[in-house]
């Protein structure tokens, strides 16, 4: 079973990584990083090994069976 989640953020680009620990997806910054780099994680449908790809508003990240959908937060 899947879990969607909608990820609000303050502002865009937001790195990949950090997006994954800020969600407790990963639990720091080089477990993300490992996650990323072994080719966990899909953005938008496609595998991202780019630790540092920015993130905007409307981009879909997939790991494991999580699914988060990124919306950034009108001020």
């Amino acid at each position: 079973m899947t879990e969607n989640r909608i990820v609000y953020i303050t502002h865009e680009p937001v790195e990949l990584y950090k997006v994954l620990k800020f969600e407790n997806i990963a639990a720091s910054d080089g477990e993300a990083k490992y996650m990323i780099a072994d080719g966990l994680v899909r953005v938008n449908g496609r595998v991202e090994t780019r630790k540092r790809k920015k993130i905007f508003s409307g981009d879909v990240i997939e790991i494991h069976d999580t699914c988060l959908e990124i919306k950034c937060e009108q001020r």
